[in-house]
Parts: structure tokens; sequence; C-alpha cells
């Protein structure tokens, strides 16, 4: 096989991952004109100043937690305050803690049954299936005909339940499944990272579910800040809750709506939680969704092939499942483009093309940002450029967990940590639950380098074309490893001094005696 050949090659495999590429931008761009469809469920939304004329059903409260001491007593005064009645109310702490979150939460617990709240401490020995297994056991005590649930950073308003539990009840509703809200964010301005992440979280929440919805495409419960009719867990179509993927909510969604049950979002529901300030949590967070969703797609991505959906429809949920596949088409065009320069190939041609899908993403964005607030839309939309190098920079971090999906390759469920961090004067570098440096870094410095050296082959070559695109890769792996590197320095400089501290204090009692 000639050179030739092999320049052919690698120009059609390149070509094909740039328009995977552009498929998932036109795909953003897409939902974004989806917007202006009308609303897929026409009821009009209940009122929940006519809560009184309504016989209320009863709800359970479920809150997953494992070791959680920063943020457990905020969620349980949160849904202890919920204006809900309380013989309808039961709250149940599904305890997986291995630490002192559980003496802790059970003080916390008892004072709330003296004021009267029905809430229940559920602790498990054994972590077996993790947050879904969790889940699982805790309907068998379960009195709600309805099942809220809450993850540990959350803090929902006290009328979530008034403003939900409606939307089950009611002729034409019997049929909806589950009920999501808005993730809201209650330190989003404490630093660029959580910043960029709130974009990211507004993006997905206020345009793709909102046009998923309208469009009548399916779209997943995003395992919190949402409620479940509780004959939708337990149909034995749907099947409950299963451990087999990192995405237990997705694959339930995905599940009930393949089963005949219907979802709804209620994008001015908004259910505030905290986002991960610690970079290494943050690429924790998204390779446990990058291995779930694609576990998911692996599970049901045929069973949505096969169903009663439209076309489009059947498309929207493949690339809902496939959506992290975008990191390794990214990962995979790096890789290829100093092969094609050196065989004399300009990558740029393929490019163009990618270059015209690339608006959507954008203007996703700008329209999800301009819906929640038309004075402040343009200085948060502005953190766009620096959303863009953390989508490159993880690139490595999420092939690896879309590897391990498609490999089979077992692994926990990692939590990501929250710390309490609600303003900039709050702290998370003292917490026993940040996260040291992983090796993963040491690739990520590596491919910077490997795409500087793509830079400096193009330069040579008079590829100037391909120089933004090479910037970006170089740019997004330098900025995993230097904020990455900064945090784990400065997390290592805390600790040492606080070991110091300790020491110093041990002395002085040592010597008192």
């Amino acid at each position: 096989m000639g050179v030739g050949s092999f320049a052919l090659i690698f120009q059609i495999l390149y070509a094909l991952g740039a328009t995977g590429l552009g498929l998932y931008g036109l795909h953003a761009l897409w939902l974004t004109l989806c917007l202006h469809r009308p609303a897929r469920f026409p009821l009009p939304a209940p009122s929940p100043g006519d809560l009184s004329a309504i016989d209320l059903p009863a709800v359970t409260v479920q809150l997953p937690i494992y070791n959680e001491r920063h943020v457990v007593v905020r969620l349980l005064d949160a849904c202890a305050r919920f204006d809900y009645p309380p013989d309808r109310l039961q709250i149940q702490l599904l305890d997986d803690s291995t630490d002192q979150t559980t003496s802790l939460i059970q003080r916390h617990v008892e004072e709330w049954q003296r004021r009267g709240v029905n809430v229940a401490l559920v602790h498990r020995d054994a972590r077996e299936g993790y947050k879904a297994g969790a889940l699982r056991d805790g309907l068998a005590s379960a009195t709600g005909e309805f099942i809220a649930i809450f993850d540990a950073d959350f803090e929902p308003p006290a009328d979530f339940l008034a403003r939900t539990i409606p939307h089950f009840l009611g002729e034409g509703r019997a049929g909806i499944g589950f009920v999501q809200a808005r993730w809201g964010h209650l330190n989003q301005n404490y630093s660029v990272l959580t910043n960029c992440q709130a974009l990211a979280l507004d993006g997905h929440f206020v345009v793709e579910q909102t046009a998923r919805q309208a469009a009548g495409y399916p779209f997943g419960f995003n395992g919190s800040g949402g409620v479940w009719r509780r004959a939708c867990i337990e149909d034995p179509a749907v099947g409950g809750w299963q451990a087999d993927t990192l995405c237990e909510d997705l694959d339930l969604s995905y599940r009930a709506q393949l089963a005949g049950w219907q979802p709804l979002f209620l994008p001015d529901l908004v259910a505030p939680a905290e986002i991960p300030p610690q970079l290494l949590a943050f690429k924790r967070q998204q390779f446990r969704w990058a291995k779930g969703s694609v576990q998911t797609l692996k599970k049901l991505g045929s069973a949505v092939w096969r169903s009663g959906w439209s076309l489009p429809a059947r498309l929207a949920g493949l690339f809902h499942l496939g959506n992290y596949l975008i990191h390794p088409l990214l990962l995979f065009l790096l890789l290829i483009t100093p092969l094609l320069l050196l065989l004399g190939v300009d990558p740029f041609g393929p490019l163009a093309w990618l270059s015209l899908a690339s608006v959507g993403p954008p203007l996703l964005y700008a329209v999800a940002q301009r819906r929640l607030s038309r004075r402040l839309w343009l200085r948060r939309w502005a953190y766009l450029p620096v959303l863009t190098l953390l989508g490159m920079g993880l690139c490595l971090n999420n092939t690896l967990a879309v590897w391990q999906a498609f490999a089979n390759r077992p692994g926990p469920f990692l939590r990501t940590p929250k710390f309490r961090v609600e303003d900039r004067a709050d702290s998370w570098r003292g917490s026993s639950y940040a996260l040291a440096l992983d090796p993963v870094v040491l690739g990520e410095a590596l491919l910077a380098l490997y795409a500087l050296g793509s830079v400096w082959l193009a330069a040579a070559q008079g590829k100037w074309w391909s120089l933004p695109f090479l910037l970006l890769y170089a740019a997004g792996f330098g900025l995993m490893v230097g904020m990455g590197v900064g945090q784990s320095l400065r997390l290592r400089g805390r600790r040492r001094r606080q070991t110091a501290r300790f020491r110093a204090a041990d002395l002085v009692k040592t010597q008192g005696r």
C-alpha cells in the first residue's frame, strides 16, 4: 500500500470524524430552533393556590447520601420545611456513609422528629447497587404514592412539592411518569470554573430539555430535583431502579418512556444545587456521566431504534444517549491531524464544514442565557471561550469513560464531593473530601505537547487555517493541566499547614503535662 493510499484512508477517517462533530453541532442548532414549537403538554398548569381543593396524595422524599457531612444538614432542613401536609409527607435519608456523616445526621433527624416531621434515617452497611440500590431499597419502606428525589448538594424551595405534585393529578395526567425541575446554582459566581459549568447546565436545561419536550422527543430524568410516580417505577414493563449503568436516572427515564409513560419538564421551577468548585471533582462527575450515558446507549439503543416513536424522535434519543461520543471524535481528530500533515494533506477542508455547524452550541448557550436574564445574559455568555477550552480539555478524561463503557470495564460509583461552597469567602481546600491529582493529568500534558507539535508542523507547512483548531486543543489541555496542578498544589499547601498546626498544638499539650 503506497503513501497515496494511506493519505486517502486518513482523509476519509478524518472527514468521517469531522462529519460526526458537525452532526452534533447541527443537532444543537436544531434543538435551539425547536424552542419555538408549542408545548408538548397543552394542559394548563395547576395553581399551587388551589391545593386546598385537591385531595393531595402521600409523597416520599428520598435523599440518597454518601459521606456528605458538609451539605446533608442543609438538604434535610430544606426538605423538612416543604409546604405540604405533614401527615402526607415522608422523608427518607438513604445513608450509605462510612464517615461521621451518619452520626451527624442522626442527631438532626431526631431534632426534626421532635418537631413532628416524619423523617427516618435508613442506613446501609453495604453500598450494594450504589445510588440505584439505595433508592430501590428505600422503596420497601416508602409510604408515598409519589417519590421526590434530591441529591445531597441541593436546596429545594419550600413550595417544590406544591408546584410539582398537582401536575400528576387530574384528567389527562395519569400517564405522566415523572416531573423534572430545572437545576439552579447556589454558587455560580464562585469562580470561572463554576460560571462555565453553570453556562453548560443552563444550556442543557433551558434549551435542550425544553426543546425536546416541545418537539415530543424523549428526554431524561436528571437524577435530582424531580418527582416520580411510584406506579411508573414499579411498572413491570419499566423494571424499577437498576444498577447496571452509572446513570441510573437516564436509564430508568428512557425505559419508562419506552413503556409508554410520559415525562414532564418544568423550566420555570428551579431547584438550586451546588456546582463542583474543584476541577478534579468536575472531571469525576463528567467521567461518571459520560460512562453512564454510553452504558445506557448500549443497553437501550436498539430498543430506542425499534420503538414506535417517530424517526426524528428516535434519532434525537440516540443523539441524546450518545452525546458524550463527541469527546472521542475530538480526540481522534487531534491524533490524526499531524499524520495528515506529514502526508501532505491539508485537514482544513473537512474543518470548513465543521465551522459551519459549530455555530449551534454557541447559539444554544446564548439563547439559554437570553431567556434567563435579558440584563445579564451577555456577561454570563462571555464565559463561552473558557467553556470551549474545558470541553476540549475533557477529551481524554471522557474518552477513557466512553472506552470503559464500550469495553464493559466495571468501576465503582465515584461520588462528586460537595463542600458547601456558596460564596467566594467559602473554601473547599480544608475538606478531606477534596480530591488528589490523578494520573490522567500526565496524559493531558502529553496531549498538550502533541497539539503544540501539530501547531508547529502546520505552521511550517503554511497550513494556516488549521492553526486555530489545533491551538484550541493545546489551550484546552493546557488549561486542564494548569488548573488541576495549581489547585492540587494549593490543596497540598493547605493540608501541610493544617498538619503543622495540629503538631504544634499536640506539642503544647505535651509540654503542658
